[in-house]
C-alpha cells in the first residue's frame, strides 16, 4: 500500500525505523486478521467490512481528538468511495485467497495502478524502470495462469480490484496537507457506504461469531487506524524512495505470518512470482530520479 509520501527527508533515525517496522507489521496484520476471520467463516465479508471501517472511524477520531491542535475534517467522497471499494473487495477476496497470495496481488496491483496512472499523465520511465514494470506485470500474469497452484480466479480478481481502488485512494491523497485527518474523514464517509452494502448482503444471511467480530475490530482499530497513524508519524523521516521501498516488506511479512498463524504453505509458483513482482517493483523504485 502506498499512502502519500514526503517530498524530502533526512535519513531516518532509530525512532523512525521503529515506527516504520511497526507500521509494516500493522499493514501485514490486516491480511492475517481478515483471513483468520473469513477462512473459518466466523464472520461474513459484509459484516467484516462494516465493523472494520466503523472501528477505524472510532480509533482515528480518538487519535485526532487527543492531539494538541484542532484539526479540520479532511478527505472527500471520491476518497471514501475508493476506500470502501478497497475494503469491501479485500474482505470478499479473502474468503478464498491465502493471506500471502492476497497481499502479493494487492501490493502488485497497487503499484501497477500508480505506475500506469503516471504513464497516462505523461510521466516517462527509464529503461530499468520499464524492465522492472514489465517484470512485475509478468509475475502477476504468471501467478494467475490456471494450474494446480493458481489462486481462485474470482478471489484474485477481487483482490486486484482492491489494489486498483487503494492505488486510486493513494493518488487522491498524495497532496493532502494533513493525511491523517483526511483518512479519518474518508473512513467516516465510507461508513454509510459499508452500511448499505451490509444491508444488501444481509438478505442472503449474515454470520457474526465473537472471534470474527474481534478480528474485524482489531483490523479496523489497530491494524488500520493505529497503523496509519504510526505510518504518517514515520513518513516525515523517510525519503520518497525509502517510503516506497519499505512497503516491499509487507507481502514478505504477510507470507511469514501466514505460515506461522494459519499454516499456509508457500508454493514454488508463489515464491517465483513473488520474486518477479517484488523485484520488478524494487527496480522501478530504485531507478527513480533522486530529486523526486
Amino acid at each position: 500500500m502506498s499512502p502519500p509520501l514526503p517530498t524530502s527527508a533526512a535519513g531516518p533515525g532509530v525512532k523512525a525505523i521503529a515506527l516504520t517496522v511497526a507500521a509494516m507489521i500493522a499493514f501485514a496484520a490486516n491480511s492475517i486478521l481478515c483471513r483468520l476471520a473469513l477462512a473459518h467463516s466466523s464472520i461474513d465479508p459484509a459484516s467484516f467490512t462494516l465493523i472494520r471501517i466503523g472501528s477505524g472511524v472510532v480509533a482515528l477520531w480518538i487519535i485526532l481528538g487527543t492531539g494538541r491542535k484542532v484539526r479540520a475534517v479532511g478527505g472527500s467522497w471520491r476518497g471514501a468511495f475508493a476506500l470502501f471499494t478497497y475494503a469491501g473487495a479485500f474482505s470478499w477476496a479473502y474468503v478464498t485467497l491465502s493471506a500471502s497470495t492476497g497481499a502479493l496481488l494487492l501490493f502488485g496491483t497497487v503499484q501497477a495502478t500508480m505506475v500506469i496512472t503516471g504513464l497516462v499523465r505523461g510521466e516517462n520511465l527509464t529503461a530499468p524502470q520499464w524492465l522492472g514494470f514489465v517484470l512485475s506485470l509478468g509475475g502477476l500474469t504468471a501467478l494467475l495462469i490456471p494450474g494446480a497452484s493458481a489462486p481462485p480466479l474470482a478471489g484474485a480478481l477481487l483482490m486486484m480490484t482492491a489494489g486498483v481502488a487503494w492505488g486510486a485512494y493513494s493518488l487522491l491523497g498524495r497532496r493532502s496537507a494533513d493525511p491523517l485527518a483526511a483518512t479519518a474523514g474518508n473512513f467516516l464517509r465510507a461508513f454509510p457506504l459499508a452500511a448499505v452494502a451490509f444491508a444488501l448482503a444481509s438478505a442472503a444471511g449474515i454470520h457474526l461469531a465473537p472471534d470474527g467480530v474481534l478480528y474485524a475490530v482489531l483490523s479496523g482499530a489497530l491494524a488500520s487506524g493505529v497503523g496509519y497513524t504510526i505510518w504518517y508519524a514515520a513518513l516525515p523521516s523517510l525519503s520518497p524512495v525509502q517510503g516506497a521501498s519499505v512497503q516491499l516488506s509487507v507481502p514478505v511479512i504477510t507470507a511469514l505470518a501466514g505460515t506461522l498463524t494459519l499454516g499456509e504453505g508457500i508454493s514454488v509458483r508463489l515464491a517465483l512470482t513473488s520474486m518477479a513482482i517484488l523485484g520488478g517493483i524494487g527496480l522501478v523504485i530504485a531507478s527513480r530520479p533522486r530529486d523526486l
